[in-house]
């Protein structure tokens, strides 16, 4: 596929999807939205749409798959549908057939794989929107996993942003959330990121130093001799997919204690290392059984560091939670950057708190007795339709926002599905009390200085 066609098939794809919303506008402002048909039609419109956009990624494959992966969790903007038609992509990407790979791996490395390896098995062990991972053994008998980035990634980069730019313009007349093209500025930033290998490389080396002398979470190692910013080459961690629970069960590992650990990691690499694996969808976990079992993480391509203002909101926000303080939730929703300096801020205080009041009412010690009814409930901002676009206009995206949410969302709903009732928010609460002490500590050592 050219260049050019790309271009246009993505952008007729776009355009395709938005006269269908144009159309359902038109129906809206003639027949009126109580009209049963026509909110009937909307919803089989958005799952159409989701299904269409789905055909539209797989077929585009590249950016396409990593913007797919990236709509399936933004459950805030975007109607339900397409997080569920998109979910798939999370874990399941079709593979490039292996003549590309190799013709990539040997530009990189100045030699096939069958000249560099002693053993290079052509079928992929797992496929994702940049690149593949193959396993192989060194002419030294080690056993590797390889991953290979798609060739022509760059020149498919530029052209599938610029459509992108275009559909967000297009998408923000609907959408007003001031700050919203961001999430574009962050997932450039974040395909600069996840095409350098030896990025992705240093990234593996300095999360493995965090977590040096916990033995229950383990990571590859790098071979650099074998590596390149299109080739990494690490040792091969052999394990059970985290999500599947029987297989873990069976093994005599307990499910919920794997959450319970990996939520906690979570937490210290967002409050305390302050650098994170912000793509943690179950591909990038297995469990090595055993007392205690060993989690091992894979891929660090997305992995990101936390902006301060981000870090210290949410600190604000966790606190207040805690102390059912609501003036520190609105005051850390703020400092998180998430109030447009030109919007309705009243509007938005108003709805947060409001929003505070509905958590207050909620018993959040079993996550699993929470019943969708309620659940719905509790994200209606209640508001009516003549405050929504007002209050969307009050809120802006924040800078780094992008890769915290997107962990977050992937992280917990790992974790959902491995431990229903597991109270994440409990759990971080050590991670985040021992975060603010230390910080304590530093500003009387500072005062008394």
């Amino acid at each position: 596929m050219t260049l050019l066609v790309r271009f246009l098939r993505a952008a007729a794809l776009f355009a395709t999807i938005l006269i269908s919303y144009l159309l359902q506008i038109g129906l809206l402002r003639v027949f009126g939205r109580r009209r049963a048909w026509v909110r009937a039609r909307a919803r089989r419109l958005h799952r159409r749409n989701a299904r269409r956009l789905l055909r539209g990624i797989l077929r585009l494959r590249g950016v396409y798959i990593k913007l797919g992966q990236v709509l399936s969790i933004m459950g805030t903007f975007l109607p339900r549908a397409f997080a569920e038609e998109l979910e798939s992509l999370q874990d399941a990407v079709p593979p490039h057939p292996f003549h590309e790979i190799e013709r990539s791996f040997t530009r990189s490395l100045g030699r096939p794989p069958r000249d560099v390896f002693a053993k290079f098995d052509e079928t992929p062990m797992a496929a994702a929107s940049l690149g593949q991972v193959h396993r192989a053994r060194t002419a030294d008998g080690e056993e590797v996993a390889v991953k290979v980035l798609y060739p022509n990634v760059s020149a498919i980069i530029a052209v599938d942003l610029r459509v992108l730019r275009m559909a967000m313009r297009v998408y923000r007349r609907f959408v007003p959330v001031s700050g919203v093209e961001k999430v574009v500025d962050q997932l450039q930033d974040l395909l600069r990121r996840e095409t350098d290998y030896v990025h992705e490389g240093r990234c593996i080396e300095r999360m493995a130093r965090n977590f040096e002398g916990e033995a229950d979470l383990v990571f590859p190692r790098v071979r650099w001799d074998l590596t390149t910013d299109r080739v990494l080459t690490m040792s091969f961690m052999h394990g059970i997919k985290i999500s599947r629970a029987s297989e873990l069960r069976a093994a005599g590992v307990d499910p919920e204690a794997v959450a319970r650990r990996l939520v906690k990691a979570f937490y210290k690499q967002l409050f305390l290392d302050r650098f994170f694996h912000a793509d943690p969808h179950p591909g990038n976990f297995l469990v090595q059984p055993g007392t205690p079992p060993r989690i091992v993480v894979l891929d660090f391509g997305a992995a990101s560091t936390v902006p301060d203002h981000l870090l210290d909101g949410a600190l604000d926000v966790l606190r207040g939670l805690v102390t059912r303080n609501d003036d520190a939730v609105v005051g850390g929703i703020d400092k998180m950057g998430f109030m447009a300096r030109d919007g309705n801020r009243a509007l938005l205080e108003r709805t947060v708190r409001r929003y505070f009041e509905k958590l207050l009412k909620l018993d959040l010690r079993d996550f699993g007795k929470i019943k969708p009814e309620t659940a719905r409930a509790l994200a209606d901002p209640g508001v009516d339709r003549r405050e929504l676009r007002e209050l969307m206009r009050a809120v802006e995206y924040p800078d780094g926002w992008f890769f915290v949410e997107r962990a977050a969302v992937l992280l917990f709903g790992l974790s959902a599905q491995l431990a229903p009732t597991l109270n994440t928010v409990l759990v971080g609460v050590p991670y985040v009390m021992q975060l603010i002490a230390a910080r304590a500590q530093a500003g009387q050592a500072l005062a008394q200085a």
